[in-house]
């Protein structure tokens, strides 16, 4: 069974509608799938108005846990938490946050002030985060995230090392755009262990951590 908690849809700058990515999700073999577009301060209304319901609809129709989110991108970094915030009070059950990618021109302090912010769940592809922020992250149960997307996922080696030697929890994302891009159990194992972890890490990062953050959401594992 496969779990992504960071994925894209035409309400961002994925291609597939909300429905029809859950759906493409559902066939391929997800058992859970958040839906998390890229937002900043003043347009999450517009995307968790519309993924709140679609979520919903799509759990009742097919059993798939389908989990309306955002991902805060680009966002000044001392709006980060005032941001994740706002989007909690929206309706979304996962707060994403765009880490410092090495790819992208993402504020320094980004990945700081998400981890600091109590409404935040993922730190996304953080890139050269620092061992003591990735320390906080163990702390404060701020999920890492290895990704499987290109250029993001060049720093996973360094991500996961940090994350073992912290101890803090780390997940796979797919960060899809496009039906290709979702993930399947071949690949996201080939990523886990391409970043250096052995097969029992690569089998709680994939399995155990997932089942972990749906029971701190609430969310019941699918059956």
């Amino acid at each position: 069974m496969i779990y992504d908690f960071h994925t894209h849809t035409f309400l961002s700058d994925g291609v597939l509608s909300p429905m029809e990515l859950i759906r493409t999700a559902h066939v391929q073999g997800y058992g859970a799938i958040a839906v998390t577009d890229h937002v900043g301060l003043e347009d999450q209304e517009r995307v968790l108005d519309i993924l709140v319901r679609e979520c919903r609809r799509a759990s009742e129709a097919w059993g798939i846990v389908a989990l309306p989110g955002v991902e805060i991108t680009h966002v000044p970094k001392d709006l980060i938490d005032e941001a994740a915030q706002r989007a909690r009070e929206m309706g979304a059950q996962i707060v994403v946050v765009h880490g410092e990618t090495i790819v992208e021109p993402v504020e320094k302090g980004t990945n700081l002030s998400a981890i600091r912010s109590h409404h935040v769940n993922i730190l996304a592809h953080p890139g050269l985060i620092t061992e003591d922020e990735a320390a906080l992250a163990a702390e404060r149960g701020v999920f890492l995230e290895l990704s499987a997307r290109r250029g993001h996922s060049l720093t996973n080696g360094r991500v996961a090392r940090l994350g073992l030697d912290s101890g803090a929890q780390m997940l796979l994302d797919s960060d899809a755009h496009e039906p290709h891009d979702l993930l399947t159990t071949e690949m996201a194992v080939k990523i886990a262990r391409g970043a250096g972890l052995s097969e029992e890490e690569t089998s709680t990062l994939l399995e155990g951590n997932p089942l972990g953050l749906l029971k701190k959401l609430g969310v019941a594992a699918p059956g």
